[in-house]
């Protein structure tokens, strides 16, 4: 059997079994994706349907076509709060890492408190490398949402935070996603990828 060559971008390589939730255009998966030159352990799901995201984003429809190619598993209308009871996204503890880009919605605490607990079920345990990424702005007000706390009510550790840099991952785009301008892009300003991992006793 041919060893296949690790290939990486940033915290990510094509050896793990990556899910990523609430993407927009889908271009942070396929940012990854072309990196690894196949996209065969990345399942990216959205919480539109396929028509909404067409319509939406005016790469969305092209982005999919393109991570589909590269042998990537996309999942349309996958909410973040009941994602484990979605069979196209897999069973409890099967991802390496579960990946949650700036999420944003009316009831942020509530939205991110959601996720943690979905995705807590279905990333493997610490000692098995499994890790929870949330990347989020740092600056004031959404400082105030306190994701090491929102972590640890939801059995997680904060194991690591690493400044989030746009341009080192090469095509992704970051979108909205709602309202008159859900294609357009919003400033990031100093952001960072919060790393969580289970907590052993919960």
């Amino acid at each position: 059997m041919e060893v296949q060559v690790t290939k990486r971008l940033r915290h990510y390589t094509n050896k793990q079994k990556i899910l990523l939730v609430g993407e927009g255009d889908f271009s942070f998966s396929l940012s990854l994706a072309r990196a690894f030159g196949s996209a065969t352990n990345l399942t990216a799901t959205s919480l539109d349907t396929q028509g909404e995201l067409e319509r939406k984003f005016k790469n969305g429809k092209s982005n999919v076509e393109e991570l589909e190619r590269l042998g990537c598993s996309v999942v349309y209308g996958v909410n973040v709060h009941s994602m484990t009871t979605k069979p196209s996204v897999g069973g409890s503890a099967i991802y390496d890492r579960v990946i949650f880009n700036f999420p944003h919605a009316g009831r942020h605490q509530e939205l991110v408190r959601g996720f943690m607990k979905s995705a807590r079920v279905m990333v493997k345990d610490e000692d098995k490398g499994g890790e929870i990424h949330v990347i989020h702005k740092t600056e004031y007000p959404f400082s105030e949402w306190k994701l090491k706390t929102l972590g640890e009510k939801e059995g997680l550790d904060l194991i690591r935070e690493i400044e989030f840099c746009l341009s080192q991952y090469p095509g992704y785009s970051n979108k909205r996603g709602s309202g008159g301008y859900s294609d357009s892009s919003f400033p990031i300003g100093k952001s960072s990828t919060f790393m969580f991992t289970k907590q052993f006793f919960y």
